[in-house]
């Protein structure tokens, strides 16, 4: 799934992983504050093994909804790189990018659940959904 994050001046304060409920929460200076799932966060990867090298070539993400953060390492400082239960691990997730994905989950998730349909996938039930 491919997302183009749009330029702003926000920045984390906090950045709390939830294992237990696979949240990793972020808060960002302007008062904002985002929980976004793990799978969320997998699916919408801004890998170029998962959105290609230009418009058309995104593979859709299935398989993803026991996925877990095992471990979050930092880009400078302006981006984290999460570690994935699965192995993924090539992500870089700007700010710009994180704030995103938070400010839009609802539209993003809905999107991405319909495209999840018209391919016939149909999403493993975990206890955290």
């Amino acid at each position: 799934m491919h997302v183009t994050a749009n330029p702003n001046n926000s920045w984390p304060t906090e950045i709390k992983l939830h294992q237990i409920s696979s949240i990793l929460e972020i808060s960002f200076n302007d008062g904002s504050s985002y929980q976004l799932p793990c799978e969320y966060l997998r699916v919408f990867t801004p890998s170029a093994e998962a959105v290609g090298h230009g418009p058309g070539q995104e593979i859709l993400q299935t398989g993803k909804e026991d996925v877990t953060i095992k471990e979050i390492k930092p880009v400078g400082n302006y981006a984290i790189t999460p570690l994935f239960s699965d192995g993924h691990n090539s992500g870089v997730y700007t700010w710009n990018y994180l704030y995103q994905l938070g400010s839009e989950y609802q539209t993003l998730w809905a999107n991405y659940l319909k495209k999840l349909e018209v391919a016939g996938y149909r999403r493993k039930e975990t206890l955290k959904n």
